[in-house]
């Protein structure tokens, strides 16, 4: 395997201060520029759809939810880790847009109106191919692997933090 960049910053920190343990570097600082450059390519298909990132999360947590697609505010800002306020500005600016309704009876529910789920649809397809073509240099066995460990190092982070559990 060739060394890259963050291979380059270990090996100046290790002649510079060999005191000092940086091999937390050799995971975090890959995982800091992947994010960079994976968000950059998923938000590169949203625009392609008009879409932002936090918008098609909003639409696809309610499509994923079943034939009703709706959830309360409060399931909503559950599954997306947000404070209420966000979680209140995000789908007013999806009403606005057309994309979700409020409705209104014993409690408030967010229903994914026909244009939002076409919307959803549409970028969910192209989604799925472009999250594929960024880990498709891993194979069947490789990628197993990858989910393994980082379901791990995301569940001990996750505990240790007061984000709370890994899966809310």
């Amino acid at each position: 395997m060739e060394s890259d960049h963050v291979d380059e910053i270990l090996s100046q920190w290790n002649r510079e201060r060999p005191d000092v343990d940086v091999s937390g570097m050799a995971v975090i600082g890959r995982l800091t520029r992947l994010s960079k450059v994976i968000q950059n390519r998923l938000n590169t298909v949203f625009a392609e759809h008009d879409l932002e990132f936090w918008e098609f999360d909003v639409l696809a947590t309610l499509m994923r939810n079943g034939s009703d697609q709706q959830l309360t505010p409060g399931q909503l800002l559950k599954s997306m880790m947000l404070t209420s306020g966000a979680m209140t500005n995000r789908i007013d600016r999806l009403e606005k847009r057309g994309y979700v309704d409020r409705v209104r009876g014993r409690q408030v529910l967010v229903t994914l109106t026909a244009k939002g789920l076409a919307k959803a649809e549409g970028a969910l397809v192209d989604h799925a191919a472009n999250e594929l073509s960024l880990i498709q240099s891993l194979d069947d066995t490789q990628r197993a692997q990858l989910i393994e460990l980082l379901t791990i190092l995301q569940h001990a982070i996750m505990s240790e933090t007061d984000l709370g559990p890994a899966d809310p």
